[in-house]
């Protein structure tokens, strides 16, 4: 029989090489969410949605959803409200440069894979990871890899001051050649949805 995986979850969050923290859950919507994919606790994504609010990564540069979280820092949606049912598409995280991680098939019969949507490149790429191996690696180290073009001098605290539903927006964007350093580019924080909007326009 198989094992909740919330204390294999668990272990990794405690052995990151950066900070992560566990947002609190209400557990009656946390049960609603697993209902409504049709989900246990033994998937990484069902544990998720089990046991956290929301999952931040490395001063909040990475926000992983779960059932949703309503606090002074502002607000993050769960995973069931950030679905898109029409593509088959579950947006499962963001980050706080409007990048963002969808959960979905590449094609009809493959195991659903995550995304992401690159906000220095406009699109669209396959990790070619499933949910479990894609948390497990952003929680034991790949984050700084994956984003080491991406940050700059002093990121960090200014992630960390950044609001959950909010994104740090970037002039002129990172997409440019003007923009490629983001330590010389003007930066403030803007609405999360209005910079994913921005991305995708």
């Amino acid at each position: 029989m198989s094992t909740p995986a919330w204390p294999e979850i668990r272990e990794c969050a405690d052995q990151a090489p950066y900070p992560v923290e566990v947002l609190p859950v209400d557990a009656q919507r946390a049960q609603q969410c697993l209902s409504a994919f049709g989900m246990t606790e033994r998937s990484w994504l069902g544990a998720v949605m089990l046991h956290t609010g929301a999952i931040l990564i490395d001063h909040g540069w990475l926000r992983v959803l779960g059932s949703g979280y309503e606090g002074r820092r502002g607000p993050l949606p769960d995973v069931v409200s950030a679905a898109a049912p029409s593509t088959g598409s579950v947006t499962v995280a963001h980050d706080v440069l409007g990048g963002h991680f969808v959960w979905r098939q590449s094609a009809p019969e493959s195991p659903p894979t995550v995304h992401y949507y690159a906000p220095d490149t406009l699109a669209w790429e396959d990790l070619e990871l499933g949910y479990g191996r894609w948390l497990a690696a952003m929680l034991t180290g790949w984050l700084s890899d994956f984003y080491a073009s991406l940050r700059w001098s002093g990121w960090a605290d200014e992630v960390a001051g950044t609001r959950l539903d909010q994104g740090i927006h970037t002039w002129p964007p990172p997409w440019t050649a003007e923009g490629k350093d983001l330590g010389t580019v003007s930066r403030r924080a803007i609405s999360m949805t209005e910079l994913i909007s921005f991305h995708q326009s």
